[in-house]
């Protein structure tokens, strides 16, 4: 790096007040190195001029959601820039009047008219239609532009490219382009809609895009390693792109410096809105190995710092020094409390969450408030995750060492029983400590993945001469979709009655907000409950059905049972008639012919009318009679033979007489009849 770079990189952190040369670094680079640029992008342009550089007026508190960037850094406030410094650059002039110089510059009345230019570059019909426009004028005005140079009138013109973040705003006429984070040259499509009624399906194509699978290919540079890729939903927002990379390359987002993203994007922008296509490469760098490779370009710089913790230790200790009490006292000096709750690098939350517990007991004694002891997921389902009816609040006390006002709110509010009492019964009390960096940055990294960059940014913001501060958090009801947010954060710098009034309003509003969802809760039991009763009824009428059916297929088996034994003893009884009539059968004499001498002819009428021939010797018995009459089927032990003249029964009688001893001959008709 040249030296001039090195004067510039001095200047930019003298102004800033930002410690972090990697930070500096990469917000010099993104500008190619221009200093009043630079200062432009870390400053908020809203706030009023300086009229002061040495003292400048305390600005409002800045939006974490306006203010935070897509770079994982942090812009800062004048809070953080520091107020009187007089440190020299080498070979420059003081900060005071590098102030003065930023005031002018930051001064829209004395500012380059190219820099109050916005370029729009139209496309519309593969052609290319260059505007340029004031920052304020207004979207009305754009479209007549347009007009002018498309032949588009304006109430047919569909305007594609605006940031997502003001898609909305785009919209009104009344607009100006300078309130629609607009780059400086801005790339747009134009729709020319046709009489047909055809409309601007943006947003409805935005609403397609949430349900689609993006593919994201993120390479590393240097590339160390092969690229990610990464299957993610429509949904899934610029931070949690982010904090998904953190969980795999294990790189914090505050050192992930990311390109490929469009313009006008920001941490709230999900992969939808942003207008990338489904497959989309993105690139990332760690300034940490950055910060460290160039952590020796300010060796010649003549700045002091005195925000680091271990100068933080000296400088308490040499005021411990001074103390004659302490050299001349014949009993040793009592040591001073830890500052800290929770030692540097603590290497896990459960852990330092018990610490921060037992050396809050310790150092303020009781009475206390009840610590929830745990992870901040856990504390935050313990509080929020729960039906309506059970659910609380979570307030998360953040402590700090070296704030002048934690001993009060410890030792005076904190101990108050009202406040404790109200803890206990409105809220799962967690705490962390902020005093080392390494605590810090763990706790924030836990706030993004538990609740949000939102929360997060929240409580980056929180000066330290504000702390200690809680942070109040509810599940609440947004578009739609159930969220856990901040609902209010509390500072150290206040009052017991006015603490008190906080924590009582931020519960009472919080249980308004809970109606709605308790009748929710409430009208879905009733639902469910009618809906378990008419189940039941249904099981029970599905249980008496089968059980009919049961009954009838169990009846059907019974009657198959009994057709099928039926059927068996029929074949058996056939059987047994068939075997009868063949061995009858077989036992027929020959019949004689109509020529031979003593012969009977006998006639046996059937119970059907019709009859049955056959010619017999006289000397035949009746027996052959009668099997003849059992080889036709008509079994003894089932048919009578009747003789109708003498009336007789012969079956009756004894079968082995001839038929001339029982004068049938030599013709006779008898009958069968029944039995």
């Amino acid at each position: 790096m040249s030296e001039s770079k090195e004067d510039t990189l001095a200047s930019f952190q003298a102004i800033t007040g930002i410690d972090d040369v990697g930070e500096a670094f990469s917000h010099l680079e993104a500008v190619n190195w221009n200093l009043m640029e630079a200062l432009s992008r870390v400053m908020p342009h809203e706030d009023t001029p300086l009229s002061n550089p040495i003292h400048p007026p305390e600005p409002a508190a800045p939006d974490p959601v306006t203010h935070q960037s897509t770079n994982g850094f942090r812009p800062l406030s004048f809070d953080d820039m520091p107020g009187t410094s007089t440190a020299r650059i080498p070979g420059g002039p003081p900060a005071s009047q590098l102030l003065a110089q930023l005031s002018i510059n930051l001064d829209p009345s004395r500012q380059n008219n190219n820099q109050n230019i916005i370029i729009f570059n139209i496309h519309f019909n593969q052609q290319l239609y260059q505007i340029r426009l004031p920052a304020t004028a207004t979207v009305e005005q754009l479209k007549r532009k347009i007009y002018d140079v498309t032949s588009v009138p304006q109430c047919r013109q569909a305007i594609r490219g605006w940031p997502p973040s003001s898609a909305r705003d785009a919209q009104l006429p009344g607009t100006q382009l300078c309130n629609l984070s607009l780059a400086q040259e801005n790339e747009f499509i134009l729709v020319d809609l046709t009489e047909d009624g055809f409309m601007d399906t943006e947003h409805d194509d935005i609403s397609q895009r949430l349900d689609k699978v993006f593919t994201i290919e993120i390479v590393e540079e240097p590339n160390s390693n092969p690229p990610l890729t990464l299957q993610l939903p429509g949904s899934t927002t610029m931070q949690e792109v982010k904090t998904n990379y953190f969980y795999i390359r294990s790189v914090p987002v505050r050192h992930q410096e990311w390109t490929g993203w469009p313009n006008g994007c920001n941490n709230e922008t999900n992969l939808a809105q942003s207008g990338i296509d489904l497959t989309h490469k993105l690139f990332v760098r760690n300034i940490s190995e950055r910060t460290q490779n160039n952590s020796n370009l300010l060796s010649n710089t003549e700045i002091v710092n005195v925000d680091s913790e271990s100068s933080a230790d000296e400088f308490e200790d040499a005021t411990d020094f001074n103390n004659s009490e302490y050299i001349f006292s014949d009993s040793p000096p009592v040591q001073p409390l830890n500052r800290h709750l929770i030692p540097n690098n603590i290497d896990d939350e459960i852990n330092g969450s018990t610490i921060f517990v037992e050396n809050y007991k310790q150092r303020f004694m009781d009475p206390y408030p009840e610590f929830y002891v745990g992870s901040l997921e856990s504390a935050l389902r313990e509080a929020c995750h729960k039906p309506a009816k059970e659910r609380k609040l979570l307030a998360i006390y953040l402590h700090h060492g070296e704030s002048i006002l934690t001993n009060v709110f410890c030792d005076h509010l904190m101990k108050h029983e009202s406040i404790i009492q109200t803890f206990k019964e409105n809220f799962v009390l967690y705490g962390w400590d902020l005093t080392y960096e390494s605590n810090k940055d763990m706790f924030l990294s836990s706030l993004t993945a538990c609740i949000g960059s939102t929360a997060s940014l929240t409580a980056r913001n929180i000066k330290l001469d504000k702390l200690p501060a809680i942070m109040l958090i509810g599940k609440s009801r947004m578009t739609g979709r159930t969220s856990c947010e901040v609902l209010s954060v509390i500072h150290g710098n206040i009052g017991l009655d006015d603490l008190l009034a906080r924590l009582i309003e931020t519960c009472e509003m919080y249980e308004e907000q809970l109606k709605h969802e308790i009748r929710e809760e409430d009208e879905r039991a009733a639902r469910d409950q009618v809906k378990a009763e008419q189940d039941m009824a249904y099981e029970a009428t599905l249980q008496a059905d089968m059980a009919k059916e049961a009954a009838k297929r169990q009846k059907e088996a019974a009657q198959a049972a009994e057709r099928k034994r039926i059927e068996s003893e029929q074949a058996e009884e056939d059987a047994r008639r068939e075997s009868i009539r063949l061995v009858a059968e077989q036992s027929l004499p020959q019949e004689p012919t109509e020529n031979e001498a003593s012969i009977s002819k006998i006639r046996v009428r059937k119970p059907t009318g019709d009859f049955l021939e056959r010619r017999f010797f006289t000397r035949n018995t009746l027996q052959d009679l009668l099997n003849f009459v059992a080889a036709n089927g008509f079994l003894i032990d089932e048919f009578k033979l009747i003789r109708s003249w003498p009336r007789c029964d012969l079956t009756a009688i004894d079968a082995n007489q001839t038929l001339e001893t029982l004068k049938l001959f030599p013709q006779e008709t008898v009958i069968l009849e029944e039995r």
